[in-house]
């Protein structure tokens, strides 16, 4: 049973993303221009004093964006090629293919990871403890973004739809919010504004883990309680409320 789990996981992540590598590897460098192009506009508007931050920022967006992606692949396996219908039928349940194809993104996003990671490495002074912080952060993000877009894709009616839909999403938590920047460069009167952004509280641990945020323990501690939430609510929604089985 548990190589029968093994080989259902790796099949989702082959069909999904593996073989979109393997025949279309231009693709692997848009993606990857994408979170560096946000950098270096930053690099050099900032004349490199705001660059940890940027590195921080296009960490929390790649593993965003990433999730926010699935959505139109499951639309398109569900709508387009009838996939989902002949999944109902078989053994693979609902949570095993979710988490398949979930990790099918995690494989495409590896180049960006490293490139970042070394940038990292070689830019932001990061201890253990803070790697291990962004780490989590980014696979908060990761599992918050994933669980929309799933949920979406069962829902929509054609790609289009939740394509457009997710574009907005991805305008919200991605551009508006301070991932790219420090919330304490936002006027007070509208940084209650920032607030309502789940990606808000992820630059705020990033940020303040590698010492370049300065706010209050109560605020970092608060912070990791709302994403946690933010993102285990919208897994357990996605779970429960997604349209497995057409009615």
């Amino acid at each position: 049973m548990k190589r029968n789990n093994l080989s259902q996981l790796y099949a989702s992540i082959l069909e999904n993303k593996i073989y979109l590598i393997r025949n279309f590897p231009v693709m692997l460098f848009s993606v990857i221009l994408q979170p560096l192009g946000f950098l270096l506009v930053i690099f050099f508007v900032s004349h490199g004093t705001l660059l940890n931050v940027a590195i921080m920022g296009s960490l929390i967006m790649t593993m965003l964006e990433n999730g926010i992606s699935l959505q139109g692949d499951l639309t398109h396996l569900r709508r387009d090629l009838g996939m989902q219908d002949m999944l109902v039928g078989s053994p693979l349940t609902m949570v095993k293919y979710f988490t398949g194809m979930s990790l099918s993104e995690l494989v495409f996003s590896i180049p960006d990871l490293i490139v970042l990671g070394v940038l990292a490495a070689i830019f932001v002074h990061i201890s253990i403890l803070s790697a291990i912080t962004i780490v989590a952060v980014m696979l908060l993000t990761f599992v918050f973004s994933i669980s929309l877009s799933f949920f979406v894709s069962t829902v929509s009616k054609d790609i289009l739809e939740g394509s457009g839909f997710m574009s907005i999403v991805s305008l919200l938590l991605a551009s508006f919010p301070p991932v790219y920047y420090l919330i304490t460069e936002i006027p007070l009167p509208f940084r209650y504004l920032a607030y309502l952004s789940p990606t808000t509280y992820s630059a705020i641990i990033a940020q303040k883990s590698i010492g370049i945020l300065s706010i209050s323990n109560i605020i970092f501690y608060l912070s990791w309680v709302i994403l946690i939430g933010v993102s285990l609510s919208l897994l357990i929604f996605a779970i429960k409320k997604s349209s497995w089985r057409e009615v």
